[in-house]
């Protein structure tokens, strides 16, 4: 009878520890590794789905200068208060760019706050990098795709220029342009609006001339130097060019803030985050 029990125990736990590896395996995601890169920060979710096509993704992409530890607390805060509890949080890293001599998506330029009297003297912005960036973006969401998570189930967005490489991935993108649920810009803008380039590659990308249905939220510090409002309202207004209007749309300017995240923000992007990927019954 001892032996018996003792088997029946052995059976329990083998049991348990396989339901255990399972869980596990249902929460880990295959994401790219490249060389010279640091590998993405993943966050599975708090209360994962047993269909991944019910569950969500949010690739989070930083700003100039930072790295995914950056917007780690962010995703952290998120999954403590258990908000989004059925999210994966991916938030990849930038590599190394000799120009910017700092982390950076691309090599930036100066986002002035007036209109430049001599445009063609002004620099121009590094669409190479740009694209280049694009493309390891795009190897993500490939990522989340092969999991199980479906287009639609997946957010895209980020911190300055995070925020630019969000906007012109949705914007460009042969495979995913207008197929997200949706783009979050925080504190950043709209690159590559001169010399209509970003018509230019949606043409090159067999895209139509405007942009299908994506909700976008926006959100930009009143006090913000380094995204300057003349930047911004291009940005607006190059959206608007591309088909995005008021149904499309989110747009939040906060009193008091610089180049930074605070509770409203968030509290914000929470809730945009709801409407999109609502919870789906499992």
């Amino acid at each position: 009878m001892t032996r018996l029990r003792s088997l029946n125990h052995q059976v329990v736990v083998l049991q348990d520890r396989k339901k255990v590896n399972m869980a596990n395996r249902q929460r880990r995601m295959t994401l790219p590794s490249i060389h010279g890169r640091n590998d993405p920060i993943f966050k599975p979710a708090i209360k994962p789905c047993s269909d991944p096509a019910h569950g969500a993704a949010f690739i989070f992409v930083h700003g100039l200068g930072d790295n995914a530890e950056g917007l780690e607390n962010v995703a952290d805060q998120f999954q403590q208060n258990d908000k989004l509890s059925w999210m994966n949080w991916i938030i990849p890293n930038a590599m190394e760019n000799r120009d910017a001599m700092s982390t950076a998506w691309y090599t930036p330029t100066a986002l002035s706050p007036f209109a430049s009297s001599r445009p063609e003297l002004e620099d121009e912005e590094d669409e190479a990098g740009m694209l280049q960036s694009v493309k390891y973006l795009e190897s993500l969401i490939d990522a989340c795709v092969s999991k199980g998570i479906p287009p639609q189930r997946i957010v895209l967005g980020g911190f300055s220029q995070g925020c630019a490489m969000s906007l012109l991935l949705d914007l460009t993108s042969k495979k995913y342009s207008g197929k997200l649920a949706g783009i979050i810009g925080l504190m950043g803008y709209l690159p590559l609006t001169a010399k209509s380039r970003i018509q230019h590659l949606r043409a090159h990308n067999d895209l139509p001339p405007t942009h299908g249905h994506v909700s976008v939220f926006l959100a930009r510090g009143e006090k913000d130097m380094l995204i300057p409002k003349r930047i911004w309202n291009m940005t607006i207004k190059g959206l608007n060019d591309l088909g995005l209007h008021d149904e499309a749309l989110e747009v939040h300017e906060y009193e008091g803030l610089g180049h930074s995240l605070n509770g409203s923000v968030l509290k914000d992007m929470c809730t945009f985050m709801e409407s999109i990927v609502p919870k789906l019954e499992d």
